[in-house]
């Protein structure tokens, strides 16, 4: 097929891509209690995105079909019996005193959902930190200082940069253990909880990361995203020790997109600022675009400590709505993957020697993760808390830019270095 069909019929699929409704399913003994997801209308008939709960905690979801004039309780709780079965948890424990850090950037009314859900949470000893980078406007000092005076404490970073906004929120932080997130996300009532209360249960863990899942899937971006795999990394909880390498990730540590994303990670925060935080010429509003996260992962690794994914810290979020935000996601993803391991073995030189030992796999790695991704079987097979059921092929141009952006984050990140220097000396 020719480039231009090619491109169309892409544009074409795109477009054809419908929304799907997004809900919770509480499944207890013989009762089942299904709700809207957040911001989300009660459900009816059609496609439903479903999280699957057994005593509160996630445990898996599911893509069902609601017929027209059936009751969508008793179809999609058929389904999850049949799929997800019973689950044993253990009590999360006694969490330490907590911060929460949220970057923003002229995003008020983004930022107050995510902050009522945050002020929301049944952690017995937090505090809640907002970090204002880069405004241009006195927008989300105004709307601390009026509606959440007492509960939220306001910084203002004027440097640009995801990385170094948290760095900011990391020096005010009083906690014990600090949690990121982000401004466009609605935090369930026990992530706090379950990401911080691993900490006191393993004195040599130096970060947890959660699950996350989509808030909306109205726009055919939002679903084409989730339809491969979101943000989410599964359902079972998972430990990376150093000191005894995972088997099946013969590149560890530097695939650090399988541990979890920036919008629910945290550190111990003495672990996090004897490595130096993150790199300030990482991130999103950087000439690097990202990898601030992953950069953070895998310095605390490197340095001999744990790192726990949990699935039970769950936080919706709100996926970017357009073909254009999609473009340049996939865009800052590959920028992002390649500049956090510039980052790395510019700020660690040591890990040189292992990076270069895994250099060849790593190439076959990137070449998989920029493949364009045909569909799944059209009756969406999958296993329970297995989501990436890919009812829609992913698109040739984003593969393509994602391997753009791959080839373009070493000199982003050089860029993002300068410019950093540049400004610091600007502020002398």
């Amino acid at each position: 097929m020719a480039r231009s069909a090619r491109a169309q019929e892409e544009i074409r699929r795109f477009l054809d891509i419908g929304a799907v409704q997004v809900a919770e399913l509480d499944l207890d003994d013989d009762e089942a209690v299904l709700r809207p997801g957040p911001g989300s209308r009660p459900v009816t008939h059609g496609e439903v995105f479903v999280l699957v709960r057994r005593g509160g905690r996630p445990v898996g979801t599911l893509l069902g079909r609601v017929p027209e004039g059936a009751d969508p309780r008793a179809v999609l709780a058929e389904r999850a019996r049949a799929e997800c079965g019973p689950a044993v948890f253990g009590e999360p424990g006694e969490p330490p005193f907590t911060s929460v850090v949220v970057a923003t950037r002229e995003r008020a009314g983004q930022l107050a959902r995510a902050l009522d859900s945050l002020l929301a949470q049944d952690h017995p000893r937090f505090e809640i930190v907002v970090v204002d980078n880069a405004p241009v406007t006195n927008e989300t000092r105004e709307l601390i200082e009026r509606k959440y005076a007492e509960r939220v404490r306001y910084v203002c970073e004027p440097v640009p940069g995801l990385a170094g906004a948290h760095n900011a929120g990391l020096d005010a932080v009083r906690g014990e253990v600090v949690a990121f997130t982000d401004d466009d996300v609605v935090a369930d009532p026990r992530w706090l909880t379950e990401l911080s209360a691993p900490f006191a249960a393993d004195a040599g863990l130096g970060c947890c990361t959660g699950l996350i899942l989509p808030a909306r899937l109205t726009t055919p971006a939002q679903v084409l995203l989730e339809s491969h795999g979101g943000f989410a990394k599964g359902f079972t909880p998972r430990t990376y020790d150093p000191a005894r390498p995972p088997g099946d990730e013969p590149l560890f540590p530097f695939t650090a997109g399988r541990f979890g994303s920036g919008a629910n990670m945290a550190f111990r925060t003495a672990v996090l600022r004897s490595v130096g935080g993150f790199d300030p010429a990482t991130g999103a509003g950087t000439a690097a675009r990202g990898g601030d996260d992953l950069y953070g992962f895998v310095r605390v690794l490197a340095q001999g400590h744990r790192l726990r994914y949990t699935p039970y810290a769950l936080v919706w979020h709100h996926h970017r709505e357009t073909w254009r935000d999609l473009e340049t996601q996939a865009y800052g993803y590959g920028a992002g993957l390649t500049a956090y391991l510039t980052a790395v073995l510019v700020n660690r030189p040591a890990l040189l020697p292992a990076f270069l030992a895994r250099l060849p796999r790593g190439l076959a790695h990137a070449r998989t993760l920029t493949a364009v991704r045909e569909t799944e079987p059209a009756d969406g097979t999958g296993t329970p808390g297995d989501h990436d059921v890919r009812t829609h092929p992913w698109p040739r141009r984003l593969s393509r830019l994602q391997r753009r952006g791959m080839v373009y984050g070493p000199v982003g990140y050089l860029r993002a270095r300068y410019a950093l220097r540049t400004a610091v000396r600007g502020a002398r």
